[in-house]
Formats: C-alpha cells, sequence, structure tokens
C-alpha cells in the first residue's frame, strides 16, 4: 500500500506558523544564511535533526508525573539502570544529559594528546572532542560507501583490512580507545552489519583496545540487521540488540535518538576500573552519578522510550517514511544516497546542483534554498560541517561530500507534512541553475557549522552560445 500508515494516535497538537516566501528571504538574511541561527518559530517543517525533536508516548509523560526527584539514590534510576541492563547487559550505568557528555567524559577519562581514536566516522561532536584533547580521530569509512548512487548493503561498515593496516602501525599505548557508529551518520545513516560488527570487535581485542558503540541509533541499526540479514530474520530485535552490545565493552548513547527523550544520554561500561575514572568526572561535571545533570522525571521517561524503541511495527513505520520521502525525491530527479537510512534522508547536493564548486558549499546553498522554497530546515553534511582551513596553506580542505540531511523527528510529522517537503524539491528542480552559492564570512575554530556566518555567491550569468 502506497499510504504510510502512522502506528499511533495524535493526541496533542503544537500549531507552527506558516510564514511568506518574503518573510523567509528576510529571515535567513537576518540569520546569515546559516539555518541553526534561525528561530525554531520561524521554520514550518524542521528536519534540521532527529535528537531530542521526538514526540513521547502517553506512557512516557504519564512515567514523568511519576518521577523521583530525589538528589541521590532516586527510585527513578534504578528503573533506568535495571532496563539499560537488561538491554545492554553493561554493569556500569551512567546517565548524562546528552550524548556529547558522554564523549567528553569517557575521552576525558581515556584520551590523551598524541594519540588516535580509530571508528568507521566521527560525526561532528565526537570528532571535536577527541580533537579538543589534541588527539586525532580517524575514520575508516568502509569501500562500498564510496559511491553514493549505489545501493550497496552495510555501507556503514568499517574497513576493517585498513584499520588492522593501520594499528599495526601505530606505537605500543598510542590508541586508547576504538570505536564504531551505529548507524554510520557521517555516511548516509547507513547501518553496520553483525558480521563486521564482530569483526571490528576481535581486531580490537587482539590489540588489547577498549571497544566502545557510538549507539545513539542502536533500535534502528538491530532493524537493519534483522530486516536484511537472513540469520537474523527471525530473532526478537531485543535479541539482536543484545548481541551488538555483547560485542562491545561498553556504548555511549545520545538518548534524544533512540531513546525516545527530548533531553538525556548514557555511558555503560563493564571495566570497573574505567567505570570508577567516570563517577569521579561526572560527579565533578554533571552530578550524582544517579541522575548525572538529569531530573528523574527524565530519567523515568528514558526507562519507557527504552521499552518502546525496539517495537517492530514503530521500526516499520520509521523505514516507511523514510522510504516514502527518498522515492518520490528520486522520481524527480533528486540524487539521494542510496540506500536510505531510516533516521534521515540524505540529498547528495553536489550532483543536484553541479553549477556549484565544492568551495562555494553545495550543501549548504540547497538547505537554503529549501528553506526559502518551503520553510524546510535541513543540515548540511559537508564542507560547512566538516572541512576546515589548512594550517600551513589558509585554504579550505574539502569534505568528501556535501550532503543535505533530511532528518525525520519521531512520531512527530505525518504523510501530508513529508508530500510538501516533496512539492517543495519539485520546485527546486525546476530552478536548481539558479540557486546561488556560498562563502563563509565568519567562523568558529570547532564547531563551526553551529554559528558561521555566511553570504551568498552570485550566480555567473550563462555565456551566449
Amino acid at each position: 500500500m502506497k499510504t504510510v500508515l502512522e502506528p499511533f494516535r495524535i493526541k496533542a497538537i503544537e500549531p507552527f506558523r506558516i510564514t511568506t516566501a518574503e518573510e523567509r528571504r528576510t529571515l535567513l538574511e537576518q540569520a546569515h544564511h546559516n539555518l541553526f541561527l534561525l528561530r525554531a518559530e520561524d521554520v514550518m517543517i524542521d528536519l534540521l535533526t532527529d535528537s531530542g525533536t521526538g514526540a513521547m508516548s502517553a506512557q512516557q509523560w504519564a512515567a514523568i508525573m511519576t518521577g523521583d526527584e530525589s538528589y541521590a539514590g532516586c527510585r527513578s534510576f534504578y528503573e533506568l539502570e535495571a532496563v539499560v541492563r537488561e538491554l545492554t547487559g553493561y554493569r556500569h550505568v551512567f546517565p548524562v544529559h546528552q550524548g556529547r557528555a558522554a564523549e567528553r567524559i569517557l575521552f576525558g577519562c581515556l584520551v590523551q594528546k598524541g594519540q588516535a581514536v580509530p571508528n568507521n566516522a566521527h560525526f561532528d561532536t565526537t570528532r571535536a572532542n577527541v580533537e579538543y584533547l589534541g588527539a586525532a580521530a580517524v575514520d575508516f569509512v568502509a569501500p562500498q560507501a564510496r559511491d553514493l548512487a549505489q545501493p550497496n548493503l552495510w555501507k556503514g561498515d568499517l574497513d576493517v583490512l585498513r584499520l588492522e593496516a593501520w594499528l599495526l602501525r601505530q606505537p605500543k599505548g598510542s590508541v586508547p580507545i576504538g570505536l564504531l557508529t551505529i548507524t554510520n551518520n557521517r555516511v548516509g545513516g547507513q547501518p553496520v552489519s553483525m558480521a563486521n560488527l564482530r569483526a571490528v570487535s576481535a581486531l580490537y581485542r587482539r590489540h588489547g583496545i577498549p571497544f566502545f558503540l557510538d549507539a545513539a541509533r542502536f533500535a534502528e541499526n538491530a532493524w537493519w540487521i534483522h530486516r536484511l540479514d537472513p540469520d537474523w530474520q527471525d530473532v526478537p530485535l531485543p535479541a539482536v540488540a543484545r548481541a551488538m552490545f555483547d560485542l562491545a565493552d561498553g556504548c555511549m548513547i545520545s538518548a534524544k535518538k533512540d531513546g525516545l527523550v527530548n533531553i538525556g544520554g548514557l555511558l555503560c561500561c563493564n571495566d570497573a576500573h574505567i567505570a570508577q575514572k567516570v563517577r569521579d568526572l561526572l560527579i565533578l561535571t554533571e552530578g550524582f552519578p544517579t541522575y548525572g545533570g538529569l531530573a528523574g522525571r527524565d530519567l523515568a521517561a528514558l526507562a519507557q522510550g527504552l521499552r518502546e524503541v525496539l517495537d517492530p511495527d514503530y521500526l516499520h513505520y520509521r523505514e516507511a517514511s523514510a522510504h516514502y520521502l527518498a522515492s518520490h525525491l528520486q522520481a524527480l530527479g533528486v540524487p539521494v544516497v542510496q540506500p536510505n537510512g531510516l533516521h534521515a534522508v540524505y540529498v547528495d547536493a553536489r550532483a543536484m546542483l553541479p553549477h556549484l564548486p565544492p568551495e562555494q558549499l553545495p550543501g549548504q546553498a540547497l538547505a537554503c534554498a529549501l528553506y526559502l522554497q518551503g520553510g524546510i530546515r535541513t543540515v548540511e553534511i559537508g564542507t560547512l560541517m566538516f572541512g576546515h582551513p589548512d594550517p600551513a596553506t589558509g585554504r579550505e580542505v574539502l569534505a568528501d561530500h556535501d550532503l543535505v540531511r533530511l532528518c525525520l523527528p519521531r512520531r512527530v510529522y505525518t504523510q501530508s507534512h513529508i508530500d510538501w517537503v516533496v512539492e517543495a524539491f519539485a520546485e527546486l528542480v525546476q530552478q536548481r541553475t539558479r540557486i546561488p552559492g556560498l562563502r563563509i564570512v565568519e567562523a568558529a575554530p570547532i564547531l563551526r557549522a553551529f554559528t558561521a556566518k555566511l553570504a551568498p555567491v552570485a550566480v555567473p550569468a550563462p555565456v551566449a552560445g
């Protein structure tokens, strides 16, 4: 059937303001062509991120009303701890206020200047937290991920052969931790296979390197394994998730994704020595270990969200929603990263706007054009986010790709909202050659995409034939 059937009923609504094209032009100029700097009230369809933007269930709101707000040893923590231990199997469970807090604490305990941290692909805050400590964040993207248009399976995998060769060249003690991000946000939200998880785990363990999952979207990765791997198609989703976690020594989770909450995160591990270091730093910077910077009601909502997120009907709806958007964009001739992920659909902006050189930020240019056309906010995953000036020459180091990510907040938008997005792209396809590039006017040295100021670059007039 063609209709996406959301497996829930809407019980409360949040109105948004319908803006005009002229209003949006003024608002975008005031925001210096950086969609992060827009006020949310000036956005009609907000696909900027799926982090903390979902709608909670009636059961989660009920859990909020019964949260225990005791400073130390609150009941809500022990309920969450039991849920997380059943889900992951890890002995030590630390709540934090969001994923980057888990990154900062874990890396602060284990990573030192001059070391290197491997991963399939570090996303922005993960990379920034490694580099802030003076270490190198090294990516090992799988070869099948290089061609954006090919529907190769398991594009999120880590290139094990390259990682093994690299590890053999590293001085002893220079790699304090090994990571694997599931799903792989940097390469289009692509999943990591169970075979790759096993191979990465075995490799890190042969080298005596603690192995941690960056598992913000663990449920979506488990869904793809369940759907695509014949060995796991008859296995219940909680068992698939547990098998993934069993292969690692711990995990960092931004619970604002697959925790189905608006705030919260987790840092879990088995090693008692690491746990003690984490506990000490957490008390210093986040709060007592049984609340970790969260209210008791947030802990209660998270526990319930983790119970709900592995529901097959919910995850089937997530897949259907993403496929609906991706297939309709493809029908328009919009170059979409294949296969589509679950939490987002990614558009290849370089392919869609070939008249713009990468130096003119085609991803950000397309994102701005989409806002002007339909009041839709998305995010660039490309040179603005991951590029940087070369220290020696000052010239811009370009990202491998310039993508626009259309994130799908969980349980928020209906099929008609997505149809509006498709219609906006239909208009942009007709005028794509008139979309101007952008240049950076002002940027911070770290995580510049959040606060950078940009200005349009004039589109050259076509040469007369």
